[in-house]
């Protein structure tokens, strides 16, 4: 394999599978992700998905054994950590230069950085000051794959009582990021849990309270437990 394999020597759906890898490692805090859950986040039936991650491992990007999971090789985290580096950046300037909300970039976001030029990325970090962090709270990696470690405890973990701040949102469920929006939760924004019933967290949110589903609530990573 070419030592420098570029990410527009690779298809599309390739780009996709690394990136999503890297994603959902990044969140649980696992190097190796179950195959059903990879083929669930990127929209594919599983065989679909099991061909995909062969062809990947023929191509030393991913380790996969049966039953352990698929797990990024060095060069296919380098290659994950390009397609995240363009991905967060986009959202950046579609939010802070074109005026999208929260809510509105994932998916255009997910268009542009298909077609965007190692070039053009370098650029437009430049234009936005090299910011460290989206508009989501997700860190930006540097040109060297470097990244922060937000951790992975989320407003699901946090006890009653505890006042957490927001760290960051997953990007996919744009109705998740309206709804908090409408109640003011930003990130950096401090929150009060106040109780857990029902399968609902009862969230302070300045002079207000906010419900919020257990499993919405687990796509909100938050520190200062």
């Amino acid at each position: 394999m070419d030592e420098h394999l570029r990410l527009a020597d690779l298809p599309e759906r390739t780009q996709d599978y690394l990136k999503v890898l890297w994603d959902i490692a990044e969140h649980t805090g696992g190097d190796a992700v179950p195959l059903g859950e990879l083929a669930r986040r990127t929209g594919q039936k599983l065989p679909t998905a099991s061909e995909a991650v062969k062809r990947l491992a023929a191509q030393r990007l991913v380790y996969h054994e049966r039953y352990s999971g698929v797990q990024l090789t060095e060069e296919g985290r380098r290659l994950a950590m390009g397609m995240v580096r363009r991905h967060r950046l986009l959202e950046t300037f579609l939010v802070t230069t074109l005026g999208y909300t929260w809510d509105e970039v994932h998916e255009d976001a997910d268009q542009l950085e298909h077609a965007c030029s190692d070039l053009f990325v370098e650029r437009l970090d430049a234009l936005l000051g090299s910011p460290a962090r989206d508009p989501h709270g997700d860190p930006i990696p540097d040109p060297e794959g470097r990244i922060e470690d937000l951790g992975t405890a989320t407003l699901a973990d946090a006890p009653v009582g505890a006042t957490v701040a927001i760290e960051r949102v997953r990007d996919e469920d744009a109705e998740l990021l309206r709804y908090l929006q409408e109640h003011g939760v930003r990130v950096g924004e401090s929150v009060t849990v106040e109780a857990v019933v029902a399968g609902l967290v009862r969230v302070r949110v300045g002079d207000a309270v906010m419900p919020l589903a257990l499993d919405a609530a687990r796509e909100v990573t938050v520190s200062g437990m």
